[in-house]
């Protein structure tokens, strides 16, 4: 089966992909110029130092947004954005559970964090929506 000729077929908006490739950056950048604040999210239920795993995470956001960032890997970004976003929703949680123990924190700081919970479902589908139009 042949495709259609080019000027039929349907050109993917790549800009969904260039702005949760920024984003990526962006936080992935903070993993390593401010470590601090995400370790004190690892869960401490996890082997070995918190550091390893703030540094691991942000090299997966960076390579996922290089992934994202060009039309070849698109794709295969799209789906490491899934797994990412999936993969550190436990520390997200857990940084819930501390900043509610914390007398400390103030409630703006502790309402924000909740409502972040359920912004990973938009940026999961998003990066979905970013695989099926690749």
């Amino acid at each position: 089966m042949t495709s259609p000729p080019a000027e039929l077929q349907q050109i993917a908006n790549p800009a969904p992909a260039y702005r949760m490739a920024a984003m990526l950056l962006g936080v992935g950048s903070l993993h390593f110029l401010t470590p601090q604040p995400f370790d004190a999210i690892v869960p401490a239920e996890l082997p070995g130092s918190a550091r390893f795993y703030t540094y691991a995470s942000g090299a997966a956001e960076l390579g996922t947004a290089a992934l994202l960032a060009a039309p070849n890997t698109r794709r295969l970004g799209a789906l490491a954005a899934v797994a990412l976003f999936v993969s550190v929703f436990p520390a997200n949680v857990n940084m819930v559970r501390l900043w509610f123990q914390d007398p400390k924190k103030p409630f703006a700081l502790r309402a924000v964090a909740l409502a972040r919970l359920p912004l990973q479902i938009p940026m999961v589908l998003q990066a979905l929506k970013i695989y099926r139009n690749s």
